[in-house]
């Protein structure tokens, strides 16, 4: 890893009438890292999340990508730069087919006129790329990739939704609370994908409030309090105490 931060803000500021969300935040992203971002509930972190994916426009402050200055419009705008984002609730289409959900939004169509005039969708591409995307991850206990989605385990569909965030050459894949609700199997599954992204080189920011998880993955540990980076600490360095009383101010940070 570099210490040229891959995506970073400094000083975002964002005020809902009189309660303020963000408070001159600050935030670093390297290279190929785990980045998990912790902090109360309130303190933030869901502000900063939306802010860095494209989800908000910050009222302050400055947002930069592989070293540029970027202000993204939308989730959209943030996707085609490189940035995607894996919500809580997944945002996947039940009744839809594995395959349909990998391409939603963007759909392969068949070459010639027949996907250019009549618009006809090439299935049989779209089923091979979201095979052979599913196996680079692992993701070998599906089956069959036209089954709906609905039918899958609550540890299938979060490896679908982490699929189609690193089937499209992804620079960066933001996860809210991806093992919420998961059992100890599945769950297990599901840190497992995470550490095969981050292995293909894929920078992973987590939002989690599994400690054990945290600590197990992440590289680095991203502390939100108040509205602000309170500080980032090492899990090699610090203990989970250690992080929780940072998070609820019950220690303060060194000078």
């Amino acid at each position: 890893m570099t210490t040229e931060p891959l995506l970073m803000a400094r000083g975002l500021v964002k005020r809902y009438g009189r309660v303020t969300a963000l408070d001159h935040a600050d935030f670093d992203l390297l290279p190929g890292e785990i980045l998990a971002v912790i902090g109360d509930n309130g303190a933030g972190k869901s502000s900063l999340i939306k802010a860095i994916s494209g989800a908000l426009r910050p009222d302050e402050g400055e947002i930069r990508f592989e070293g540029q200055p970027v202000q993204f419009a939308s989730p959209i705008a943030a996707r085609r730069a490189g940035i995607e984002t894996v919500y809580q609730n997944l945002a996947l289409s039940p009744a839809l087919s594995i395959a349909d959900n990998l391409f939603l939004g963007r759909e392969l169509r068949k070459p010639g006129l027949l996907g250019t005039l009549c618009r006809t969708l090439d299935r049989k591409e779209m089923e091979r790329i979201a095979r052979e995307k599913l196996s680079e991850l692992g993701l070998m206990t599906i089956q069959n990739i036209n089954q709906a989605v609905e039918t899958l385990s609550g540890g299938q569909r979060q490896g679908v939704a982490v699929a189609r965030a690193a089937a499209f050459g992804s620079k960066v894949i933001i996860l809210d609370e991806p093992t919420a609700a998961l059992g100890v199997k599945e769950s297990r599954k599901v840190l497992e994908l995470i550490l095969d992204v981050r292995a293909r080189g894929i920078a992973i920011v987590l939002i989690s409030h599994n400690m054990p998880h945290v600590f197990e993955i992440a590289d680095r540990i991203h502390i939100h309090r108040l509205g602000r980076r309170l500080t980032v600490i090492d899990p090699r360095e610090h203990s989970m105490a250690d992080a929780v009383a940072l998070m609820t101010g019950a220690q303060t940070v060194a000078a």
